[in-house]
């Protein structure tokens, strides 16, 4: 496909090589494929969201591992240290079988590098009961895209219509959806122990009864420093479960002015802290911006992704009761689910815009 890169400055219309990109139906893979040796334009970022270099003298930062088979205890203070700091951290000896993790991540990874012709049945932007394909959900919104390809399948509350779902992925998808549930249950139960409310609450409010399944793949991009994976951004929803390929170092989480990697550890579940979390925990926890950055290598990186949010759209969420004080009065106001995921979508995927719209002390509240 021909780029409009190499084209005057003034003649260049963006909308158009979107369209154009869009259209086609074949992804950033597809792209490759077809002897691209310059990235359209519309996927150059900005400065400003590109990784600068490295500081030098200073020790590389990383995520905390955490063992989820210690004492309960231990593993409650841990996990709430980090949800309450850094919000993210990597958990290991869980419920999920490696088997399990590799099996889902090579049925993703086979679908995106299937034919064009097969991919493209799945190409839209609304996922409907079934899967979405797709080169950036927010193609048409962003300022600069982003060099990934992805998958998107709404598993719950209803189930997937799964005749509309890439067959390759079909079991897997729901293998694995049945242990994130278990997975994200145990996680919560210890996310509300840490902020000293009855463990079942998120669950009561519905926190594990919506799911989306996003799989990622990060080709490599055949020019250096021009884009990245995934812009600087945090998740809209409560939890985020995440697991990737060995294809690591590209997931970086924003620690103070520095960015932490997330290494690829072999049968290790990744998980951060959404934006909703945040506000209901009274900014006990965080959600810290994090990036993927663009892969320089031949392999490519695979990561699949489940958020989980509420089902009960009209319920009103903002901080729990418990965590409001005349000490710690409510860092932010209530709000419907329904306006919340709609305003989300109204956004590009960005920083946080979000939590800053809901703060109380926002003047464009």
């Amino acid at each position: 496909m021909a780029s409009a890169t190499n084209e005057p400055h003034s003649s260049y219309d963006r909308l158009q090589e979107v369209k154009q990109v869009d259209e086609s139906k074949i992804g950033v893979k597809g792209l490759l494929d077809s002897g691209l040796t310059t990235i359209p334009r519309f996927f150059h970022q900005p400065p400003e969201n590109l990784p600068g270099p490295k500081p030098k003298n200073r020790p590389r930062l990383t995520v905390p591992v955490i063992d989820l088979s210690g004492e309960r205890s231990t593993v409650v203070e841990e996990i709430r240290r980090s949800a309450s700091t850094l919000g993210f951290f990597q958990i290991v000896n869980h419920s999920i079988p490696p088997s399990l993790i590799d099996s889902a991540i090579d049925a993703m990874k086979k679908f995106f590098e299937e034919s064009n012709e097969y991919k493209m049945k799945f190409y839209h932007r609304e996922a409907g009961k079934g899967a979405a394909y797709s080169t950036n959900f927010d193609l048409y919104q962003s300022k600069a895209a982003s060099w990934r390809d992805s998958l998107q399948v709404r598993m719950a509350p209803m189930e997937p219509a799964w005749d509309a779902v890439p067959e390759m992925c079909r079991e897997a998808l729901a293998e694995w959806d049945k242990a994130v549930v278990g997975l994200g249950e145990e996680l919560m139960s210890i996310l509300c122990e840490g902020l000293g409310v009855k463990s079942d609450k998120l669950k009561e409010l519905s926190c594990l009864s919506a799911r989306v399944s996003v799989s990622h793949y990060y080709p490599q991009r055949p020019q250096p420093d021009l884009t990245v994976g995934l812009t600087a951004h945090t998740d809209p929803g409560v939890l985020t479960v995440l697991v990737q390929n060995e294809v690591g170092g590209l997931l970086q989480v924003k620690c103070g002015e520095d960015w932490a990697d997330v290494e690829a550890v072999p049968g290790a579940v990744v998980i951060n802290i959404g934006d909703l979390l945040q506000m209901m925990s009274n900014e006990e926890y965080k959600s810290v911006m994090h990036r993927v950055l663009a892969n320089p290598v031949e392999g490519a990186r695979v990561s699949i992704a489940v958020f989980f949010n509420p089902s009960i759209r009209e319920n009103l969420y903002g901080p729990f009761p418990e965590l409001v004080s005349a000490e710690k009065p409510a860092v932010y106001r209530q709000f419907t689910y329904e306006e919340y995921i709609t305003r989300f979508f109204k956004k590009e995927l960005d920083g946080k815009t979000l939590t800053n719209f809901y703060r109380i002390d926002d003047t464009n509240a």
